[in-house]
């Protein structure tokens, strides 16, 4: 089947709401051949769980194994920035297939344990209770710039050894990184520069755990030279990428939860009326209804066959979180925001040997956000209007750009 739906993945119409587009795409097309960007798009839950369960069939290793200039189109001056970026991105251990992944994500793995992540609830929580308590002497927020934003970054920042006094620049020079997902034609030039920053930011911090370890994630990052598993361009960069990612999603999850229970106001009142016994759910369904990841990328290794289409050795293939979590095939009432759905079994994190390493991380963040609203706030409001409401122009990312916030 040929849908009539555009193309264009990248309109303002399609970045505020991408469950409409990708949702017609799901129900008349799952296996959808994306004419103006040459690439599948999956949307399916059930197509992007056989995905992730077939590492070998579709590569990780996007940036150094896709020979095509990136899409949307960039200027062409700037396509020596773009293989500057390619071989800066291919030494993260997330674009890396096996045996190579296996061996990175073993020296990373111990450190993100469930029963480590639980050994920072006490300070997520401190953190969540002095922003808080700034929020309510001002007597409004933005969820973004006030809470959202530093609490994952003071948490990631304090497990990578970064100063306090360097987190802001961190933040700024992250927002840099993430045009990555963007379509701007000049957008090589800012993650080109994000990349650079943080390249000379994070170098000497390596160094220094390379001679003199300290109980930090970088460190672990240096003890994987000191094995052999990583070079130290790789230390580098995978030190940038959980610098990154250790936040970015965390945001996203904490800001888009907000609005869900502010567009839902019952279910703010039914996660007050039992907090305890609701959080944990509560938590989950932000992640499944409105998710900090909207899609991820990959490239066929070799032809594959996915209901009657023949997706080719080296085609892109990107797959849609967002979709295959409001997949009716799988979720009952699939649009509706419902706390109290259980078993929950969202993509949110991906699945598969890439499932996402701080996923217990983010839990605990968002878990313990939505609980200290739910115990402080009786109502949430928004303090702005609807169409006030902007999101970031990102494929990759569902990030507001402000979410200004009153309660009572």
């Amino acid at each position: 089947m040929v849908t009539a739906v555009s193309d264009d993945m990248f309109t303002d119409e399609v970045i505020a709401d991408p469950y409409s587009y990708y949702g017609t795409l799901r129900e008349e097309d799952p296996v959808h051949w994306n004419e103006k960007y040459q690439l599948w798009v999956i949307t399916r839950h059930d197509d992007l769980v056989w995905l992730t369960r077939h590492n070998e069939l579709f590569s990780s290793a996007v940036f150094k194994n896709d020979p095509r200039p990136p899409y949307p189109t960039i200027y062409d001056s700037d396509l020596g920035l773009y293989e500057f970026v390619r071989e800066y991105q291919s030494r993260q251990f997330i674009q890396h297939d096996r045996p190579a992944h296996l061996d990175m994500r073993k020296v990373v793995h111990g450190y993100f344990t469930p029963r480590s992540m639980e050994e920072w609830r006490p300070m997520v929580k401190d953190v969540i209770k002095d922003l808080l308590d700034e929020a309510e002497e001002r007597g409004s927020m933005d969820v973004m710039r006030d809470f959202a934003t530093p609490l994952p970054l003071l948490i990631i920042a304090e497990m990578m050894g970064v100063p306090k006094q360097d987190r802001p620049y961190i933040r700024e020079v992250a927002e840099k990184l993430l045009y990555v997902g963007r379509g701007e034609p000049w957008r090589m030039q800012n993650f080109s520069e994000g990349i650079r920053e943080m390249i000379e930011y994070v170098t000497p911090l390596v160094e220094k755990r390379i001679v003199d370890p300290e109980d930090d994630f970088i460190s672990v990052l240096a003890k994987g030279e000191r094995e052999g598993v990583f070079s130290r361009e790789e230390v580098i960069s995978n030190s940038s990428l959980l610098l990154l990612a250790g936040h970015e999603t965390t945001i996203n999850l904490l800001c888009n939860g907000i609005l869900s229970f502010i567009h839902n106001p019952d279910q703010y009142d039914l996660l007050r009326s039992d907090i305890e016994g609701m959080y944990v759910k509560a938590n989950e369904e932000c992640l499944r209804h409105d998710s900090s990841v909207k899609s991820i990328t990959r490239i066929a290794a070799e032809d594959v066959e996915l209901r009657d289409k023949v997706i080719k050795k080296e085609d892109r293939i990107r797959w849609f979180i967002s979709s295959a979590n409001r997949d009716p095939r799988k979720f009952e009432d699939p649009d509706t925001f419902d706390i109290t759905r259980w078993p929950n079994a969202h993509v949110a994190f991906g699945a598969g040997i890439h499932h996402c390493l701080g996923a217990t991380l983010v839990r605990v963040e968002g878990q313990e956000a939505f609980k200290a609203f739910a115990e402080r706030f009786d109502s949430l409001h928004l303090d702005t209007t609807e169409d006030q409401l902007d999101y970031q122009p990102s494929i990759t990312f569902r990030s507001l750009k402000a979410l200004p916030i009153t309660w009572n």
